[in-house]
């Protein structure tokens, strides 16, 4: 089974850290994907650019509305993604868990839906 693991985290922890403890962390996160791609829990994983260069799109009825950024009235963002396979919802929490980011933030851990296109 399918699951996508969001990894949000607030940017101005990574803001506060020195390029030492972020160059660590990156090292940390690219050798955990070798391990994932190792035990073939790995499909992809891609981290996101900063919310400030995202747009949020709404159509309502025939209105097209654009904004720059997220709409979000929180303070943790989407950071990147991590889409894997496992066995059950525990199997991909564990795998979760192991994240390097969920050290500074949060992994949302959700089942794929298979919509039957590929």
């Amino acid at each position: 089974m399918k699951y996508l693991c969001q990894v949000w985290f607030e940017s101005s922890m990574l803001d506060g850290m020195s390029k030492e403890a972020k160059q660590r962390l990156d090292e940390e996160a690219l050798a955990y994907n070798v391990q994932l791609v190792a035990s073939g829990h790995m499909i992809v994983a891609e981290a996101l650019q900063s919310p400030s260069a995202a747009a949020t799109v709404r159509v309502r009825g025939d209105d097209l509305s654009v904004t720059d950024g997220p709409y979000a009235e929180t303070k943790e963002q989407l950071g990147g993604f991590i889409l894997i396979n496992a066995s059950d919802l525990n199997e991909a929490i564990r795998v979760a868990a192991r994240i390097p980011l969920a050290k500074l933030g949060s992994v949302e851990v959700r089942p794929i839906h298979d919509c039957g296109i590929r």
